[in-house]
């Protein structure tokens, strides 16, 4: 009898409690060997695929789990490896792998950047013109069989596509890409052939490029490619996946030569769904329909997503037509609830991560083949969580709406000119040409992470912890001041992250103790939960960068995280606009500034490092998000006087189409990401002249790699060349939290006297 289906596409990598991390980590630190750490990494994989199973999947991938990012495998897959890392090997060695995405002594890493609009960053492959594709290793092979053999699964492999892996590469021309992609088609075809020899019966290929606003000439490469590789692995039956946004080419890419098409219908619903009514379904493909959110951590409203899937049902033309999926990967989430043993019950009862997710879809999936009288029960159950939370005061704080109501439509403005406010904070801070500063955070040691750990666990009193803070506070404003920076922080050693920090001193926050999720690589972020209104309670930075202060006669910055940030790197309540919590943040943190400034802190940096990371995908909704943004941050800033300075940091390059926005914050100083990406971002610089202070980071703090003075004179000498001396600041790529000290500190030296010489060569050319 034919029946619907559950799937998945993709599941958590990091574990309950982040074994997986440790695993890296220990491996990277040489604390466990290779071989243990293989039989770690095997056992958790091997330990997701059973859970997914027992909960009832029907379809659970393989190929999702990483060692550190899927599009890096994907590239590692077909020898795609930067010229700098090639070895000549045949198969790819760990420590190869590990090269590319973390650097070594002899060459930098390769790029970062966000994998969509999420807040996952992926490995960018690099490619040359002369680059030859070759298979070093079919891991989806070894995956697929470990799964079989261990346990019996007959898995969906996954794979980003073809088309996908080319477009978010770099370092080839633009007229090499059907070269380069006619290279792969048949490696592409070997990797699947093998697989359906070996048994599998369905290949998930990740094509999420086809939600983007593509030109014609990109849209008609996918049917001849899919022509080319459905010819090539006949009896292999391929679902072609999207998500993260709706298709805009539907009736064309519903046709294409594959047997089933993946949509998202939670961030593409919409469009999505207009288009399946309007247009139909073929009768011979199947539908993998993404109705569970896989990016956010509210329960499914299950009564109207049923009555979505009886709609689509129709649409597609038979229950063995459709499957019921998460809208994307379950990367994004953290894996399950269970853990969570101290949350309020209202907010608990309301929230799924991955493991409830896949319990959703199995519900629906088991309602769709044995009617909605199956699963009455459960659809009340889950209406009256959600209705509880909807109706509870966490969502009704009336002082808050408010505010909101008098707000104004005009941008909020700063009282003098940049011109004006640039003389000014000049006379106040008289500050060398090129003045040195680092973004904000300092190691977190093992004795940071300790301290916390014995206050949380209550082995220190509150007082013992204080007194640890200010003396590292102290510590770090010595070892900056002997080394010759201009501007100093006080380190953010009581932050334990720079979302999470704020959430826990802002009403409408709440935390989880194992909500973990990926960020790059090892690095994982816990995203708080806003789900109420978001109001400030009292001073949350003022005493450390107060105490700093005291310290030294030198500028410390006041460091807060700023509204498009805290809201794109939490989890976010999606019962109202965007732009109604982005203002309630803002209005939270503008008192935050406002305490800053009363207590005589003159440079505060206000960092939006996510703003580009929630750029809309499709074009038509780009302008609206940057001009809530935009209104944002300068609701936070722009009371302040023309002798505060305001800073702010952005990360990961990609700030061309956004530039304009970026000046439209009119912040005095800001520090962009420019060493990590190679200095690309500097050319955005040659079109658009920018007027005010910024650093554009002249070296990369993700690797622990220390640069030279030369290497880092070069970053400073190429920037110069498109911005004007008086406006340019000297500092690091991003926060140094997650370096030694052992590393940090030679960098930072190294950093100065780059500064120092190229001020001398720039006095010696003036005076020429």
């Amino acid at each position: 009898m034919a029946t619907v289906l559950s799937a998945n596409l993709g599941y958590p990598r990091i574990g309950e409690k982040r074994e997986w991390k440790r695993a890296l980590e220990h491996f990277w630190s040489h604390k466990i060997s290779k071989d243990e750490f293989l039989a770690k990494v095997k056992a958790l994989r091997l330990s997701y695929l059973k859970k997914q199973r027992d909960i009832g999947v029907d379809l659970i991938p393989v190929g999702d789990f990483s060692l550190y990012d899927h599009v890096l495998d994907t590239a590692v897959l077909f020898g795609l490896i930067p010229d700098r890392f090639d070895q000549g090997e045949k198969e790819i060695s760990l420590e190869t792998y590990f090269s590319i995405a973390r650097g070594n002594k002899d060459a930098e890493a390769s790029e970062m950047t966000k994998w969509f609009d999420t807040n996952y960053h992926y490995i960018v492959p690099e490619i040359s013109n002369r680059t030859q594709p070759r298979i070093t290793r079919n891991r989806l092979l070894d995956l697929f069989q470990e799964a079989k053999q261990e346990l019996g699964i007959t898995a969906k492999p996954v794979i980003l596509g073809p088309i996908t892996l080319l477009k978010l590469s770099k370092g080839y021309d633009q007229e090499h890409f059907r070269t380069l992609l006619d290279a792969l088609i048949p490696l592409y075809i070997k990797v699947l052939n093998e697989l359906h020899q070996a048994g599998a019966e369905w290949v998930q290929i990740d094509e999420p490029i086809l939600v983007k606003t593509l030109p014609e000439e990109d849209l008609a490469v996918f049917k001849p490619v899919y022509q080319q590789i459905k010819n090539g692995v006949p009896g292999l039956k391929l679902l072609l996946q999207t998500y993260f946004e709706a298709v805009d080419a539907y009736r064309d890419i519903v046709q294409l030569p594959v047997d089933g098409i993946g949509l998202d219908f939670v961030y593409g619903k919409a469009a999505n769904l207009a288009a399946v009514k309007k247009y139909g379904f073929p009768a011979d493909k199947v539908l993998a329909a993404g109705v569970i959110d896989g990016r956010n951590v509210w329960k499914n409203d299950l009564s109207a997503t049923f009555a979505e899937l009886e709609t689509l049902l129709q649409a597609a033309g038979g229950k063995d037509k459709l499957w019921v999926t998460p809208s994307s990967s379950l990367l994004h989430v953290p894996v399950t609830i269970t853990n969570e043993k101290e949350l309020d019950p209202v907010l608990k009862n309301a929230l799924a991560f991955a493991d409830e997710k896949l319990g959703e879809a199995v519900t629906l999936t088991h309602g769709l083949n044995e009617g909605k009288a199956a699963i009455t029960g459960l659809l009340e159950a889950n209406k009256k969580d959600i209705e509880t939370l909807q109706q509870s005061a966490h969502r009704n704080n009336q002082a808050v709406r408010k505010e909101l109501d008098q707000l104004g439509d005009d941008l909020p403005t700063r009282p003098g000119s940049y011109r004006l406010r640039q003389q000014i904070q000049a006379d106040a801070f008289n500050l060398p040409l090129l003045p040195t500063t680092t973004i904000g955070s300092f190691p977190q040691t093992t004795e940071v992470r300790q301290a916390r750990r014995n206050l949380r666990k209550g082995e220190w009193t509150k007082a013992q912890y204080d007194q640890f803070i200010r003396d590292e506070i102290a510590r770090w404003i010595k070892i900056q001041e002997e080394i010759g920076i201009d501007v100093l922080v006080h380190g953010e050693f009581e932050r334990n992250d720079m979302v999470e920090y704020f959430g826990e001193k802002l009403a409408g926050f709440a935390f989880t103790r194992f909500g973990w999720v990926q960020s790059y690589g090892s690095r994982c972020v816990k995203p708080p939960l806003i789900f109420g209104d978001v109001a400030w309670t009292g001073p949350m930075t003022v005493k450390e960068s107060a105490f700093a202060q005291s310290l030294t006669r030198l500028p410390v910055k006041g460091m807060l995280t700023g509204p498009v940030t805290i809201y794109n790197w939490s989890f976010v309540r999606n019962d109202i606009p965007q732009a109604d919590v982005f203002n309630q943040i803002a209005l939270a943190l503008q008192k935050e500034v406002h305490a800053l400034e009363e207590a005589d802190i003159r440079m505060i940096q206000v960092d939006e490092p996510a703003l580009r990371e929630g750029l809309p995908l499709k074009e038509e909704k780009k302008k609206g998000y940057l001009h809530n943004a935009v209104y944002a941050f300068r609701l936070a800033t722009s009371f302040v006087n023309n002798d505060t300075q305001i800073h702010t940091h952005m990360c990961y390059s990609e700030f061309d189409e956004i530039i304009e926005a970026i000046d439209a914050l009119d912040t005095d100083v800001i520090s962009i990401e420019a060493a990590r990406s190679h200095g690309e971002i500097i050319s955005t610089f040659e079109d658009f002249k920018y007027k005010k202070g910024i650093g554009l980071g002249v070296y990369d703090i993700h690797s622990p790699r220390i640069p030279s003075v030369d290497e880092i004179k070069s970053y400073a000498e190429r920037a110069l060349k498109v911005l004007d001396p008086k406006i340019f600041w000297i500092n690091p790529d991003c926060g140094l939290k997650t370096r030694k000290p052992e590393e940090a500190i030679p960098a930072l030296k190294n950093m100065v006297e780059a500064a120092k010489e190229v001020r001398q060569e720039l006095s010696d050319r003036i005076e020429k």
